[in-house]
């Protein structure tokens, strides 16, 4: 306000916010000031008529539209005012459009930026490396999440849309896919869920189908065991991962693809592979992918010259940084995203396995079995314990299947006790009555235990507890 002095057309119109027509405009108004440069400029150009026109876009004032005639003697009129007006309308409401537009991607590129940690989650099971380059377009994502028995599950996933709305349904669907990995569920059935869960109508949208969190949602999720160095893949509209042999081969893994999440039937088909130890699993997004023809697949002979010209002893995240730099378009249409998983074994000397027959004199036998492991790995202290907890799970098992027991005892980062049998039957945690017999079984695991949890099978399911073990920090091996 301090630009326009004191009885101009532009301070009372931006004052009243009301649009202001002077017919005739006086050379000798006292307003006009042949030392400004605006004014100088009216006067020099003998300027005989003006409108002013404030600019208000939902509750903001964006400015003054100013309209002056000199050439043509006739002067502004209602009419023309009328036109101004609309003209100032329409305007202001564009500028308000990109001044929010860029708020929001300003705002949505922030928030991408700090969901993205810097590294991410060590664990046993793999080593990643990362690398990515911001388009300012799309929204991608990807988590290393540590699961039971040293498992691991990779989860990447994204969506070409990149504002507020699109990045918040991203985190949601990031936090999602956290918790149903608790539940220890196959990918396919990960997959599923998450499909129902973004295809539902969000709320307040009066059940409108077509409004819908963003659509085109894509997500791989992969389980990798490092005890039998499988590794199960499915993926919604999601590129198939490449893979990486410890030789220098690379491939294209075999995913069958299913619909984006939200999009069609939810129909996704698990694929499962043996990677040696030293393989790398390498996720990505759409982003990485050439554009013609060959638009659908990762140019394989690019990521094997890459790998080739890094020398076996370079960490990798430069080898990520080298696939990176020979497959990313410089000027990529989305944000470019690049994950690499190499693979790691569990030791013959961190894990036992044992298969018992579904007898009740198998509890014992159990319990000598795994004292006597912990006793060559130097855990004496935690036999007691241990043993205990074995024994309720065997005795469960032993209660509801029908079919052999399998028990294995795995030390990682915590020491893991599983229990699996053919019973499809999960049994809930309960607070056992003082006169009751029994069910006190998961009651003492959860009390003796850190963790525990229930993991299905195709047929059967696993109950496996972990106990903590001092000094094994995450992404350490324990000492042997």
């Amino acid at each position: 306000m301090s630009a326009y002095p004191v009885g101009s057309p532009f301070r009372d119109a931006m004052s009243s916010l009301r649009p202001h027509l002077d017919r005739h405009l006086d050379a000798d108004a006292p307003w006009l000031d042949p030392k400004r440069d605006r004014d100088a400029r009216l006067l020099a150009a003998r300027a005989h008529s003006m409108m002013v026109v404030p600019m208000c876009a939902r509750g903001v004032v964006l400015g003054l539209a100013c309209f002056y005639r000199w050439r043509n003697a006739t002067p502004f009129d209602e009419q023309d005012l009328a036109l101004a007006r609309q003209l100032a309308a329409g305007t202001a409401l564009c500028l308000d459009n990109a001044r929010l537009y860029s708020r929001e991607r300003s705002v949505a590129g922030f928030l991408q930026r700090g969901r993205r940690p810097s590294e991410l989650e060590m664990c046993t099971a793999v080593e990643t490396a990362q690398n990515s380059l911001p388009a300012g377009a799309g929204s991608t994502w990807a988590d290393v999440i540590p699961l039971s028995g040293a498992r691991v599950a990779l989860a990447t996933g994204g969506t070409a849309e990149h504002d507020i709305e699109a990045v918040a349904a991203t985190a949601e669907l990031r936090a999602v896919i956290t918790a149903l990995s608790d539940l220890e569920l196959p990918p396919d059935e990960i997959l599923e869920r998450l499909h129902d869960l973004v295809s539902r109508p969000t709320r307040g949208s009066g059940g409108d189908p077509d409004d819908r969190a963003p659509r085109l949602l894509t997500c791989l999720y992969a389980v990798y065991d490092p005890a039998t160095r499988r590794c199960a893949m499915a993926r919604a509209g999601h590129p198939s991962p490449a893979v990486v042999h410890p030789g220098g081969g690379v491939e294209l893994a075999d995913v069958p693809e299913g619909p984006p999440l939200g999009e069609g039937l939810a129909q996704y088909t698990v694929a499962e592979c043996a990677l040696p130890e030293g393989s790398t699993l390498v996720l990505y997004n759409e982003a990485m992918l050439p554009a013609g023809p060959d638009s659908a697949r990762l140019p394989l002979d690019r990521v094997r010259h890459a790998v080739r010209s890094t020398a076996p002893r370079e960490s990798l995240q430069q080898t990520c940084d080298a696939i990176f730099d020979e497959v990313a378009a410089a000027h990529p249409r989305q944000d470019a995203f690049l994950l690499l998983a190499r693979t790691r074994a569990l030791d013959a000397d961190r894990t036992v396995f044992w298969s018992l027959p579904n007898t009740p004199e198998v509890v014992a036998t159990a319990r000598r079995l795994t004292v006597g492991q912990l006793g060559r790995w130097g855990l004496a202290d935690r036999a007691d314990t241990t043993a205990l907890i074995v024994s309720e799970l065997v005795t469960n098992a032993v209660r509801y299947a029908d079919g052999p027991i399998e028990l294995r005892l795995i030390r990682d980062r915590a020491l893991t006790c599983e229990v699996t049998d053919d019973s499809s039957t999960a049994p809930h945690l309960r607070r056992a009555l003082d006169s009751d017999e029994g069910g006190r079984g998961l009651y003492i695991t959860a009390q003796l235990t850190d963790r525990w949890g229930i993991r299905p099978g195709r047929r059967g399911k696993t109950i496996w507890a972990e106990q903590a073990l001092p000094g094994a920090a995450p992404g350490r091996r324990p000492e042997s």
